[in-house]
């Protein structure tokens, strides 16, 4: 088993409220791809931002996470069954799972495990999908322009190695499924400046940057966006691309 990276748990609330969601058209298509009654297995699911998703196209999701801390703020529904457990030994039975997903969250993992257990639990031609979402481009070039800086230069030095991988579209990552080519899909929302620098917050880069440094980069951010903001009540556009891998267990 591999030693898991825990980035996430000391801002598992966080996390719940300042996530962006994923794009309906994602689930309506894994939804063609699997029975109503298979049984999915979302790995990784953090707060069950995905799983719920799921629970509207299958009916019965099981979501497993290595923090509790994020388990216990999950959204409940009574077609998800939420578990505390790692993504390299799930506890899941043998030849059970004909849908099995990973929501931002496969560059954590061990590879070779991971996969290992993917192929385990997997019935013959299930089915895996992974995606994952890069740096956003906000709304209004002076806006963007500081949200940049923030990424790369402000906690740019504080982002794990693994952030490499969701950088260049998992393009390195090993993927030994047969591949299927999925529709195109991207990620937006409007939000207000607060509900955008409350997604900065949730990051990892951020919050290691705060361990090391003993202060909060998203204040001074947050005057910077004030200045060129406008009010800041009014939403802005926010997009992210998103990677989408599929492949079918053979």
């Amino acid at each position: 088993m591999s030693v898991f990276q825990d980035h996430f748990s000391g801002v598992a609330s966080m996390y719940a409220d300042y996530r962006p969601r994923y794009p309906a058209e994602l689930f309506d298509y894994l939804a063609t791809l699997a029975p109503r009654n298979s049984l999915v297995w979302d790995c990784a699911a953090g707060n069950g931002q995905a799983s719920v998703d799921l629970a509207r196209h299958f009916e019965r999701v099981i979501a497993t996470d290595a923090s509790s801390q994020q388990i216990a703020t999950a959204i409940p529904d009574p077609r998800i069954e939420y578990r505390v457990a790692p993504a390299e030994d799930s506890g899941l039975r043998g030849r059970s799972v004909s849908l099995l997903t990973v929501a931002q969250a496969l560059h954590w993992f061990h590879f070779e495990k991971f996969w290992r257990e993917a192929k385990r639990v997997l019935v013959d031609n299930g089915i895996v999908a992974v995606w994952a979402y890069g740096i956003n481009e906000v709304e209004g070039s002076a806006v963007n322009s500081l949200v940049q800086e923030f990424y790369s230069k402000t906690v740019g030095p504080y982002w794990p190695p693994e952030r490499t991988l969701v950088e260049e579209g998992y393009r390195s990552v090993p993927f030994p499924f047969r591949r299927l080519v999925p529709p195109t899909f991207r990620m937006e929302t409007k939000w207000t400046l607060a509900e955008l620098l409350g997604y900065f917050s949730t990051w990892s880069a951020t919050n290691r940057f705060i361990r090391v440094n003993g202060s909060n980069p998203v204040e001074p951010l947050g005057v910077a966006l004030r200045a060129v903001w406008g009010d800041e009540e009014k939403p802005r556009l926010i997009v992210w691309p998103l990677t989408v891998m599929v492949g079918q267990n053979s």
